[in-house]
């Protein structure tokens, strides 16, 4: 119960936190969070999960139409 908890409480926060933002912004952040939890499936380590929060945000903000 807690872990549900504690799973919609950041949900939450990261919502309420994308408010206001652009499109780029939101493509940089959703990018980041697939990266990073990409690279800890894949490596494992806090390494690999940085370097696929990296990754993933340079790919989400290339992603978005703003200019």
């Amino acid at each position: 119960m807690k872990k549900v908890l504690l799973t919609c409480t950041v949900a939450s926060l990261f919502t309420l936190c994308m408010l206001g933002c652009t499109k780029a912004e939101e493509n940089t952040a959703l990018g980041a969070g697939i990266g990073a939890l990409a690279g800890q499936a894949i490596g494992g380590d806090t390494g690999a999960t940085l370097i696929g929060a990296g990754a993933g945000a340079l790919i989400g903000n290339s992603m978005s139409d703003d200019d």
